[in-house]
C-alpha cells in the first residue's frame, strides 16, 4: 500500500513539475500598454491607450492578446464613453483580439538577454471583422525567462476594413469637427511574465 502511495506521489509531482517545466507566459497588465493616436483637424494628434488587456503566449508561440474595448483612455470621460458606445459599439463587440504566431521568434533565443527582431503575420478580430496584419516586432527575453513584446513599427488600423468609418462620422459630427482620420497608428508594449 505504502508503495502505491509513493509510485502516485511521485506520478503526481512529475505532473505538476513538467507543467511548471512548459507554463505558458501570461500577459502582466501593469506592465503593458497599447496605445493608439487620433488625428482631428488634419493636423491635431492625441494618443489614447487602452487600461485593460489580458493575453498568453504558449511556449509553442501562440499569441493571443485581448483588448477590452470599454477601458479606452482618452483623458476626457465623455469622449471615452463615445468612443465605447458609439465607434467600439461595445455593447455588441466588447472586445477585440488580435492573434499570432511567434514560434519562429522564440526559436532564436540561445540565451536570456537577446533581443530579436522579426516580421510577423497576425490576425485582428475587432468589430465582428477579421482582418490579417504584417507586424514588426521586437521580441526581448530577460535573464529570469520573461518576455517583452513591442511593435517595432507603429501598426495602421483602417477604418474601413473593420465597419467602424460610420462611427468616426458619428464622433466628428457630436464633437463638431471637421474630419477625424479613419487611419490610426497603434503602438504597443507588452510583458509577459512566465
Amino acid at each position: 500500500m505504502f508503495k502505491a502511495f509513493v509510485i502516485a506521489g511521485l506520478s503526481l509531482s512529475s505532473l505538476v513539475l513538467s507543467s511548471f517545466a512548459h507554463a505558458n507566459w501570461q500577459l502582466d497588465n501593469d506592465k503593458s500598454q497599447i496605445s493608439f493616436v487620433s488625428i482631428k483637424k488634419d493636423s491635431i494628434a492625441e494618443a489614447h491607450h487602452f487600461k485593460r488587456i489580458t493575453g498568453e503566449l504558449s511556449d509553442e508561440g501562440a499569441l493571443t492578446i485581448n483588448i477590452d474595448l470599454t477601458s479606452g483612455e482618452t483623458l476626457i470621460p465623455i469622449r471615452n464613453e463615445r468612443l465605447s458606445k458609439l465607434l467600439f459599439e461595445t455593447a455588441q463587440f466588447p472586445s477585440a483580439t488580435l492573434t499570432a504566431n511567434l514560434k519562429s521568434t522564440l526559436d532564436g533565443f540561445k540565451k536570456p538577454g537577446q533581443y530579436v527582431v522579426k516580421g510577423i503575420h497576425s490576425e485582428l478580430d475587432f468589430h465582428g471583422n477579421k482582418k490579417a496584419l504584417s507586424i514588426d516586432v521586437l521580441v526581448t527575453k530577460t535573464s529570469d525567462g520573461d518576455l517583452s513584446v513591442s511593435s517595432f513599427t507603429p501598426v495602421v488600423i483602417n477604418s474601413n476594413d473593420f465597419g467602424v468609418t460610420e462611427g468616426i462620422k458619428t464622433l466628428q459630427k457630436l464633437a463638431g469637427l471637421p474630419s477625424i482620420a479613419t487611419a490610426v497608428p497603434v503602438t504597443f508594449a507588452l510583458s509577459f511574465n512566465k
